[in-house]
């Protein structure tokens, strides 16, 4: 029989400890709230184990450190919180151009600004859609349970060293806060040929280089299609989601993470009234399931996304659903967690359900 490793961990910390369990050869970062448990963790734990904890002197070093270690064809990987990661954006635009492995942590906070330290949503915009200069896409992870925390750092490295393209796993103060059980299985950790890396010159090979640099317009346009057809690539393969009551369902809640938890009992609440709602939870981010909500729409009669933020999901629910349903909005800001019966009140108002 497998033994398993059962402990009651905060979010954060079994991300770190999935991060030493996945063999990350370096970690760096800075300590910010809510996410300052990685680094204090990872100090602890990581020496004597497996890899290298370093604190930088900041957010725009810590990433410029993953640039180079991954470069190097070590696996790697940061974490911080809505400011900080907003400092490494320029960072993470070169490490999409160079098509460098990463795994890139953000344990969402209010903001805009130096914000609140409590739980957001509110980078969705900054990490599906960019949020660096360029024409680049992270694949983007939504957990919403500590497990997943700890899966998703697995799966994260797992699609960054496939696609050569740096992940993100996009979660929030409360995931990163809360304390939950936790299963660590043991895993079998692959090594992966990296011919590409910045290793030296050998025998076999002449020396690689590794840049984000195209002066050429000609060169620059021929990175960007090869870029596009690796996110067509992605976009094909590698979209997740989880659907709850979608069978019978009339209407439909759309929510991602810590939204989503509350969004299921919104819906046994719904359902407890004779209201047929049903719960769609993207996992990827980008790639978003767009097919499948367009599917969903044809037997729909409105859809609600849930988002602790003013509405940004929403706008590729809306490319999704091609107008064929009205799509509401309810959100709570500033780190304000709304309750299932606040959501289904808000639902019923804006669905017109008497």
């Amino acid at each position: 029989m497998e033994e398993l490793d059962i402990r009651l961990m905060k979010g954060n910390e079994a991300m770190a400890e999935a991060a030493i369990q996945a063999k990350c050869d370096a970690y760096f970062g800075y300590p910010i709230t809510p996410q300052s448990e990685v680094l204090e963790y990872l100090s602890r734990e990581m020496p004597g184990r497996y890899g290298i904890p370093l604190q930088a002197e900041s957010e725009v070093a810590s990433i410029n450190m993953v640039y180079g270690a991954a470069g190097a064809g070590k696996r790697v990987m940061t974490s911080s919180s809505s400011p900080g990661f907003s400092l490494m954006m320029e960072g993470i635009s070169y490490i999409a151009s160079a098509q460098l492995p990463c795994l890139l942590v953000n344990v969402n906070r209010g903001g805009p600004g130096l914000g609140t330290i409590q739980p957001s949503q509110g980078d969705y915009f900054q990490a599906t859609k960019g949020g660096g200069h360029g024409d680049y896409h992270l694949i983007v992870l939504a957990p919403n349970s500590v497990q997943e925390m700890a899966d998703f750092v697995f799966l994260g490295f797992e699609l960054a060293d496939k696609y050569r393209n740096p992940v993100c796993m996009l979660s929030d103060g409360a995931i990163g806060q809360m304390m939950e059980r936790v299963v660590f299985k043991k895993r079998e950790v692959p090594a992966i040929k990296k011919d590409w890396a910045t290793t030296g010159k050998t025998k076999d090979r002449e020396r690689n280089i590794i840049t984000s640099l195209f002066i050429q317009p000609e060169k620059m346009e021929q990175v960007n299609l090869s870029l596009n057809k690796k996110y067509e690539e992605i976009s094909k393969n590698e979209v997740r989601y989880e659907e709850i009551f979608t069978d019978d369902a009339e209407y439909l809640i759309v929510a991602y993470g810590l939204s989503s938890r509350i969004s299921h009992k919104t819906v046994i609440l719904a359902r407890e009234k004779g209201i047929k709602l049903g719960l769609l939870r993207p996992i990827t981010l980008y790639p978003y399931p767009y097919k499948r909500l367009n599917e969903l729409a044809n037997k729909l009669k409105g859809i609600l996304t849930l988002e602790l933020n003013a509405g940004q999901m929403i706008e590729d629910v809306k490319l999704s659903v091609e107008g064929k349903v009205p799509v509401w909005h309810y959100g709570r800001m500033g780190g304000i967690i709304p309750s299932p019966e606040e959501v289904l009140e808000n639902f019923e108002k804006l669905a017109k359900i008497k």
